[in-house]
């Protein structure tokens, strides 16, 4: 779980920082909004490609978005907040390493499904040298070396390998999603576990297993700076959407239709 809540909210991040680039709007409050007259409305759009995201589920969609955001605001973020007052700085960074390591699993087996020997051989020389010489990833002299990360998951392997989409879903805590994507993460949930169950450093310990995970959720927030409801964007839920959409395409592999 840990690894894949860190890939979901990179996901929103990314979603909303195109978003704020393209629209102009990041600095804009929503009350500055309310305060100028609209001079466009959603139907206006319904044409346009930010539009065409097939989303039968839009009610459920929208609801879980805002329980996103009351979950973020009241429960994640304050947690985070002390994580970030009592842990120092370098000591933060090891930890993100760490994660980011463990990542590599996910990263190499879906390398691997997608039949792309070279960057399986990479990331596999990524992981090695960072949980040796890095010190199980706290520092990566992988990235020095010429290893290049390269993030991988199911869901993308699913795309890689022609699988549509289908329709958006937005799930609880993780964010912006598909059902292939949502496929994709109980897949590299299976995996990822298994692979850890079979190496378990710390023995048959649900405490420590859950610790791990807890900490690994917040390791995966701390490192965004997204925050809901606060691009100043009227349709921040539409344009979300679309841009998710867009990007999870283009990374697996797939091009954007022409104008």
């Amino acid at each position: 779980m840990m690894t894949v809540i860190r890939y979901g909210a990179r996901r929103i991040i990314l979603a909303l920082a195109l978003a704020f680039s393209l629209t102009g709007c990041a600095a804009i409050r929503m009350n500055t909004v309310a305060e100028v007259p609209a001079r466009h409305s959603i139907t206006e759009f319904r044409d346009q490609r930010f539009a065409e995201v097939a989303d039968p589920w839009e009610g459920f969609n929208r609801g879980m978005y805002r329980f996103n955001f009351y979950f973020d605001k009241y429960v994640f973020i304050p947690v985070v907040t002390g994580y970030e007052f009592v842990t120092p700085e370098f000591v933060q960074k090891r930890i993100s390493g760490v994660y980011s390591n463990l990542g590599e699993v996910r990263n190499l087996t879906n390398s691997l499904f997608q039949l792309k020997g070279k960057e399986s051989a990479t990331t596999l020389g990524r992981f090695l040298t960072n949980s040796t010489v890095g010190l199980a990833g706290m520092f990566d002299p992988a990235t020095k070396l010429g290893l290049a990360r390269r993030n991988q998951d199911f869901g993308k392997t699913l795309g890689y390998w022609g699988a549509a989409s289908g329709p958006y879903l937005v799930l609880p805590i993780f964010g912006p999603s598909s059902l292939r994507d949502t496929t994709g993460v109980a897949v590299d949930s299976g995996i990822t576990y298994g692979v850890y169950g079979a190496v378990e450093p710390f023995g048959n310990s649900s405490a420590i297993d859950t610790a791990i995970t807890g900490l690994g959720a917040v390791d995966a927030r701390h490192q965004q700076i997204f925050r809901y409801y606060e691009s100043g964007y009227p349709f921040e839920y539409n344009m979300v959407r679309f841009i998710y959409h867009e990007q999870r395409e283009i990374e697996s592999g797939k091009q954007l239709p022409a104008n």
